[in-house]
């Protein structure tokens, strides 16, 4: 995305940002950034952890953890933490969407001449 950017990529540097485009190009591609290592380092790994420990309730319980009736104290934790962060997950997904988007308006406005 860094790249793109119709002026060159130095234009975006912080340090030599000239115009409020290029600032908010920056903060946009930034925020991308951001978000997509957030999910890849922690959300994402936190919630694959969650998942498997859920799978191995499942077996004590003998029961899904999408199944109705009650479930143990431990599964209802589980199925609480994973509400938790596969919300945190698509929110996160949903600002670097929304970054991405914002970007490419800008990136279009750019190349009309």
């Amino acid at each position: 995305m860094y790249l793109t950017f119709p002026r060159g990529p130095s234009s975006l540097h912080p340090s030599s940002a000239q115009t409020s485009t290029d600032r908010l190009a920056f903060t946009l591609i930034s925020t991308m950034l951001v978000t997509g290592l957030a999910n890849w380092l922690y959300v994402g790994p936190q919630t694959t952890e969650i998942m498997r420990l859920r799978k191995h309730q499942e077996t004590r319980d003998g029961k899904k953890s999408y199944d109705k009736g009650p479930h143990s104290e431990e599964m209802m934790a589980l199925n609480r933490r994973f509400g938790v962060l596969h919300g945190v997950s698509s929110l996160v997904n949903l600002v670097g969407f929304l970054g991405m988007v914002w970007y490419g308006v800008l990136l279009g406005e750019g190349l009309r001449l």
